[in-house]
């Protein structure tokens, strides 16, 4: 049976991820397109069409005016009960927190119900920017029960809450987490280093020390930088129940 010819731009893709396996580094600089166009007798929308595609797949970026890059590669957001700094560390990375707010003030409605407390019970609020090796990764929001830990902010913020929580006798022994996309507005962009309307992974998390919610948080992950990945299993039989042996990850200076 005759091959049917690859499509042209499925060529120049291939050919660009060659060059990436073969040792091109992230941030190195693409050929241009005029030279991708001389060396593959192809238009200028087919060459683009495959950048294109590689761009969404998260192997390349564009920056305005200045070309097309390798991209940095993605790094999978396992949820598990650990802090951003342990994980950034792991990866041999280091981990930055830059506070954006620290106070203690009435639980909002919502944060009230998700932390199982009465209505405006008094709350320490934390948000603060995570980064990596100086790159913004991630903001994250945590609302902590003031009672749990009245000195928490004192003399300043934290290294880590879930330190903290485990010092008090409090440690996190499991939680849940509820995932969904995000585009982040004006403000999260600026943040986070990336344009208006970019899409990003939005974790909301309820962190729990047997059956008492210790720990409230929602954070927004870069998604250029993360894969989301999540073991799964098989459905139980009927009347059997099972705990999951993980519980939710990445948490910042949690």
């Amino acid at each position: 049976m005759p091959r049917r010819p690859t499509s042209k731009y499925l060529r120049v893709r291939e050919y660009l991820l060659g060059l990436i396996a073969q040792g091109l580094e992230p941030g190195a600089p693409l050929p241009s397109e005029r030279e991708l166009c001389e060396t593959f007798s192809v238009s200028r929308m087919t060459v683009r069409q495959a950048i294109d595609t590689l761009i969404v797949d998260g192997v390349l970026e564009r920056h305005q005016g200045r070309g097309t890059f390798v991209a940095p590669p993605k790094l999978d957001l396992q949820p598990r009960l650990t802090s951003f700094s342990e994980e950034m560390r792991r990866r041999g990375m280091t981990p930055g927190v830059v506070v954006l707010t620290m106070e203690t003030a009435p639980a909002p409605p919502v944060v009230a119900q998700a932390l199982e407390a009465e209505p405006a019970a008094p709350t320490h609020h934390l948000r603060r920017l995570l980064t990596a090796d100086s790159i913004p990764m991630a903001i994250e929001e945590n609302w902590i029960p003031a009672h749990l830990l009245p000195a928490l902010l004192e003399p300043g913020p934290p290294a880590s809450v879930y330190s903290s929580l485990t010092a008090a006798g409090f440690d996190p022994q499991w939680g849940e987490d509820v995932i969904a996309g995000h585009v982040v507005t004006r403000e999260e962009a600026t943040l986070l280093g990336v344009t208006v309307g970019a899409p990003a992974l939005d974790i909301t998390r309820r962190t729990f020390h047997e059956h008492h919610v210790v720990d409230y948080s929602r954070s927004l992950y870069r998604a250029d930088r993360y894969t989301l990945w999540v073991p799964v299993s098989a459905t139980q039989p009927t009347g059997r129940t099972t705990r999951p042996r993980t519980a939710p990850d990445t948490r910042s200076a949690s």
